[in-house]
């Protein structure tokens, strides 16, 4: 049975880049991914917020190399990655993103395009970069990182929305055309983890009750709630799920 689940699930020998791994849901599935026997490559603003996910990696004896970018600048994207080819990835997970909570009317455009470039924008741009050495080499694993908002409207959050929406149906879209050369895109829609991105709902008493009350399980989830299902869309167990969004929600979408 060891020999088996070694066989489907490990990342031994691979190399994964994964973007906003400083903190959240990009480090939790980073360590996981090393944990499974993958080298990384781990994509932050600054050496200094990537330095706890890279010492855990390498406390597990695995490589872990830093590219520094700012993922909502698409020259930058393109010199920090221009000879991404050499580096080999196998697998690429697009998690970085932010969001801005407040009226849409209110919204600056600036903001709206800041948001649409770091969430929905880079993701394209690196699988486009990545992809073509995945497709030479026959083999790849595109991992985007979606949300509920990928189905649904939200709160006052329509650019963050918006993105979601978009990495729902560009998951679909690379999907169709990478499957038969070798390359699986698929997406992870978390429900709602405990992070930086949803520290306002937690500390709003109103919207935390609501939220918690609706969902099945009973909590709010965990990074590491994310990475588990990360390392399994890497993995050769899931070789034949391609253009999914696996939703990752306690149940909510249920309810």
């Amino acid at each position: 049975m060891s020999n088996w689940i070694e066989d489907q699930f490990s990342l031994s020998g691979k190399r994964a880049l994964v973007t906003g791994a400083s903190k959240g849901i990009g480090a939790a599935i980073a360590v996981a991914m090393a944990n499974a026997g993958a080298d990384l490559i781990l994509v932050g603003r600054t050496s200094e917020s990537l330095a706890q996910t890279k010492g855990e990696i390498e406390k597990l004896g695995r490589k872990a190399t830093e590219m520094i970018c700012d993922l909502s600048e698409t020259d930058e994207i393109a010199r920090v990655f221009s000879d991404v080819d050499s580096l080999e990835v196998d697998i690429l997970v697009n998690n970085a993103g932010t969001i801005i909570r407040g009226s849409s009317l209110e919204l600056p455009l600036s903001e709206w395009r800041r948001i649409l470039d770091t969430n929905l924008n880079s993701a394209f741009q690196l699988t486009q970069l990545c992809a073509r050495s995945m497709v030479e080499r026959g083999y790849g694993r595109v991992i985007n990182i979606a949300s509920l908002l990928s189905f649904q409207g939200g709160l006052n959050v329509s650019a963050y929305t918006a993105s979601k929406h978009g990495i729902a149906g560009l998951t679909k879209a690379l999907g169709n055309e990478l499957g038969a050369r070798g390359v699986t895109v698929n997406a992870i829609a978390p429900g709602y983890i405990e992070t930086d991105n949803t520290q306002a709902l937690r500390d709003d008493p109103e919207r935390n009750k609501a939220i918690s009350a609706r969902i099945p399980v009973g909590r709010w989830g965990k990074p590491e709630d994310i990475s588990s299902a990360a390392v399994f869309l890497a993995s050769k167990a899931a070789g034949y799920i391609n253009s999914e969004i696996l939703t990752v929600d306690g149940g909510w979408m249920a309810r």
